[in-house]
């Protein structure tokens, strides 16, 4: 029986500049640091008081083929790789701190359907969506 998501894969320009943004910036805790091989990193970061579910920050290469991995490098190099969803309690308030800690931002916080959201980026380019998520239904967006 399935129980959860337990990981998530985030691809990464440099792995150290990544780990280091996710725990500095974001708060996160490193999980894992292993190196498997001379082309094999296992990072792994999660929320403090989430431990189930871990981002995997890995570079796009083996075990992927060089032409997927040259794929998600183009795709990252143009800023457009969708990341991570972010849940907070108030998002103007994270995202005033976020800013102030040198976090680069997209989309200020704005008034949604489903609550208030703000999309900033990670140090590799991947969008993080913040959410402040409130009760709504399909009539909301009518």
């Amino acid at each position: 029986m399935i129980t959860n998501v337990h990981l998530v894969t985030v691809y990464v320009t440099d792995i150290d500049e990544a780990k280091a943004f996710y725990t500095d910036k974001l708060g996160f805790v490193l999980r894992n640091d292993i190196t498997l091989g001379p082309d094999f990193r296992w990072c792994t970061v999660s929320q403090r008081d989430h431990p189930e579910l871990e981002l995997a920050l890995m570079l796009p290469g083996p075990p992927l083929d060089e032409e997927s991995a040259a794929a998600i490098r183009r795709i990252m190099a143009k800023g457009l790789l969708h990341g991570v969803g972010i849940a907070t309690d108030n998002c103007r308030k994270t995202f005033d701190e976020l800013v102030a800690k040198g976090v680069e931002h997209l989309q200020e916080p704005s008034d949604r359907p489903y609550g208030v959201e703000a999309v900033l980026r990670d140090n590799s380019g991947n969008w993080l969506v913040l959410v402040e998520q409130k009760p709504y239904s399909a009539a909301d967006f009518g």
